[in-house]
């Protein structure tokens, strides 16, 4: 479970009643609405016109790779699934999340095809700015795609877009990811998907409720009585339930869902390149339901049960509550509505699920409640395929895409007995859960350091200094390499240990893709820790213990650390069926996240208006379903994607030296004596100021030849691999010599 996303929705004591009420107000299935023409005006333009419906699934913490050699995967876990990616196209295994790793930002990398600088999230799942008198204050990674940072102020201390990029030299609102499906004549359908969405009831002049609905409708009474109503009440849920998490981006022809429906509302995008005017959108359960249902209040799960907040009250039911059968049932009702690309979002399947807040149970690998979890998933896969073809959706003709956000690491004591693999013979931890670092009193007992700072609390913590000292000034440099000095006794292991993996400042930040065009974002520094550990900021002492491990396996437990650069977090995997796409089955090029998006469009036939950070997987597509000029120079254009990957790519091999350089900088040094760090830094920064500038003009290449049509020059794209390999080259001597 996401500790960010979830969301407190009160008690469960109405529930049954009001769901067994609800049951039978929907047959399990089919419910064909009248909108259902609203594909046929779809135009998708893939190679052969056979592509005629998108399902696009991302999981959060679904894993490929097993997290004890014992027991059998997540995915291993989900055969139908499994099986379904590995008989009828290419499951790439060695696709890569971006830093910092969580579901925020690996979401919205996926959905843009831009890495974190250009999308505007490369802290999440929240993330701290400094305000003008150097103090910070907190917002959170997920709002709707227009809100700003600070959008429950009336006088933003931070007036930029939550989704900001600087593509045009100014900051502005990044593009967002539905605008080339909807321009095609596609109806768009989002089930919780990260941004698309609303993601909050706010009321105030920023408040999604005020800009989407305006103030003094109804929707923004019901949201104004339902915010002031009791907490842990089904009047405090009903605003979220209805209008949260949800959503439909119309295209502008005759049978969309949007047309003629007095539901719908302006889908405003004021800085989308070349303009989008005109277009509408449903925003919640409240109006997308009777939309794809016929006039109905309520979607079933792929089980038949009614889809409902945990009062009974039928919509949104929480982020924490997106179950594969919930969301599949979303997803097949809109394909059947006449929706064709449908995008959702899938919970963990090792946490449980559906207790308010941040009170729940964390299991580990194989214990018998996860397996059961993963068998249910398993199931509402079985029927949601099988669903669709009879619905005739199906390989044949649709554009199928499942992913992950981000890996983890498991944080627990060995299982038992030894050897269980959880299926044949069920797991047990006598404890689990991530070991609490007081950051705060850890500095200044073992080093000293009580420099006042603010953090943002996670594995890979980022610290913000008060006053927003440059990052070369004393204090700061003398903080820096006490946090790399940092030591402490792992409670599981009973070892002392150094509690930080990794150190960047903005120098390296810059090089990982970590600096936004909102400077007010930019920590003074980001440490990236062991990953058992969990680092917050308390009292600047240890009066109270500064390591802690939770004492009971039940609940309120986190175990499942992610945030890091560990490849168990960092590696994670891709599935790719369809019209275009070979039957390979496991394959191992190396991707990450931006890819997604550049490969999807390409099968499809449609286009940004901007440029995509990654690169067409042209390995496993057939060559006819890409354009000629991505089959002209193939092995060329293979190479320079793949030293393009290893240059530009968060997790490549020059980001990754880059960080190892940064690390010894960082740590280096006495008070009077910074020389190391100035020439090492100065090392970093000119090396990537070389990459930007080589990684741009490959990149151009790259989108020219999958979307505009032109040729990759070979002679000039040899000249690009061999540059890029001297660039990767240097970072690497610089990593290994400091």
């Amino acid at each position: 479970m996401e500790r960010r996303r979830a969301l407190a929705l009160g008690l469960l004591a109405l529930a049954f009643l009001v769901a067994t009420g609800l049951a039978a107000a929907q047959p399990t299935g089919t419910s064909k609405s009248p909108q259902a023409a609203a594909a046929g005006t779809c135009q998708l333009r893939s190679a052969k016109g056979d592509i005629s419906h998108v399902v696009y699934l991302i999981f959060d913490n679904v894993h490929f790779i097993r997290d004890d050699p014992n027991v059998p995967s997540d995915l291993e876990q989900m055969p139908h699934l499994l099986n379904f990616i590995r008989s009828n196209g290419t499951l790439e295994t060695n696709d890569h999340t971006v830093l910092i790793s969580h579901t925020a930002n690996g979401i919205l990398t996926n959905l843009t095809g831009m890495y974190s600088d250009r999308h505007g999230q490369a802290v999440s799942n929240s993330y701290r700015y400094f305000r003008a008198d150097g103090s910070t204050a907190s917002s959170s990674s997920f709002k709707y795609w227009t809100d700003l940072t600070d959008d429950t102020s009336a006088v933003p201390t931070d007036a930029n877009f939550n989704m900001v990029n600087a593509d045009s030299g100014t900051a502005k609102n990044a593009p967002a990811p539905w605008v080339p499906y909807t321009r095609a004549g596609c109806d768009w359908g989002a089930t919780a998907l990260a941004n698309v969405v609303l993601e909050n009831t706010a009321t105030g002049p920023n408040g999604d409720m005020t800009k989407v609905f305006g103030s003094g409708s109804p929707e923004w009474n019901e949201a104004t009585a339902s915010n002031a109503a009791p907490a842990g009440s089904a009047a405090r849920a009903l605003a979220q339930t209805d209008f949260v998490g949800m959503a439909i981006h119309c295209a502008k022809v005759t049978g969309s869902v949007c047309a003629n429906n007095p539901d719908a509302r302006p889908d405003s995008l004021p800085d989308e390149p070349g303009g989008y005017s005109g277009y509408q959108g449903l925003f919640g359960a409240k109006y997308v339901n009777p939309a794809i249902t016929g006039g109905g209040p309520v979607v079933n799960k792929m089980n038949g049960q009614p889809v409902t907040d945990p009062f009974g009250q039928p919509g949104f039911p929480g982020f924490d509550g997106l179950f594969a059968t919930t969301t599949l049932g979303y997803v097949a009702q809109m394909q059947e509505a006449g929706i064709p690309v449908t995008f959702g979002y899938i919970s963990d399947t090792h946490d449980q699920h559906g207790v308010a807040g941040e009170i729940h149970a964390t299991r580990g690998p194989g214990e018998a409640d996860y397996v059961q979890q993963l068998k249910n998933y398993d199931e509402a896969f079985a029927r949601f395929f099988d669903r669709l073809a009879a619905d005739g959706i199906d390989k044949s003709n649709t554009l199928f895409v499942f992913t992950v956000e981000e890996g983890d690491h498991f944080v627990g004591s060995p299982p038992s007995p030894a050897g269980c693999d959880g299926v044949t013979t069920p797991c047990t931890y006598p404890l689990v859960g991530e070991v609490n670092g007081n950051l705060a009193g850890l500095l200044a007992t073992q080093e000293g350091i009580t420099t006042p700072f603010t953090v943002h609390a996670d594995m890979a913590p980022t610290i913000y200094l008060t006053g927003n000292p440059s990052r070369t000034a004393p204090a700061t440099r003398a903080f820096g390499r006490a946090v790399g000095r940092l030591t402490a006794t792992n409670p599981y292991t009973g070892q002392p240990e150094a509690v930080s993996a990794a150190l960047a400042d903005p120098v390296a930040m810059k090089a990982l893709h970590m600096v936004t065009a909102d400077a007010q974002r930019t920590p003074t520094l980001t440490m990236f820790a062991d990953p058992d550990w969990f680092l917050f900021a308390a009292a600047a002492n240890c009066s109270t213990p500064c390591v802690t491990v939770p004492t009971t396996p039940a609940t309120n437990t986190f175990a499942w650390n992610h945030g890091g650069i560990q490849p168990e977090i960092a590696t994670t995997w891709l599935g790719i069926v369809g019209p275009g796409v070979r039957k390979l089955g496991d394959e191992s090029t190396w991707a990450d996240h931006s890819d997604v998006r550049p490969t999807m469009l390409t099968l499809l036939g449609l286009q940004d208006t901007y440029l995509h950070d990654g690169r067409v997987l042209a390995e496993p597509l057939f060559d006819w379903a890409v354009p000629q000029t991505l089959r002209a120079h193939r092995a060329t254009l293979l190479r320079l994607g793949a030293v393009y990957k290893q240059l530009n790519a968060p997790f490549g091999t020059f980001g990754l030296d880059t960080l190892v350089a940064s690390t010894r900088a960082v740590k280096s040094g006495t008070t009077g004596d910074d020389s190391t760090y100035t020439r090492i830094e100065g090392e970093i920064d000119a090396l990537t100021s070389e990459r930007d500038s080589l990684a741009t003009q490959i990149r151009a290449a790259l989108e020219g030849a999958s979307f505009s049509g032109k040729a990759l020059d070979e002679q000039q794209a040899k000249g690009y691999i061999n540059q890029a390999q001297v660039l990767i080259g240097k970072a690497a001597a610089l990593a290994a010599s400091g």
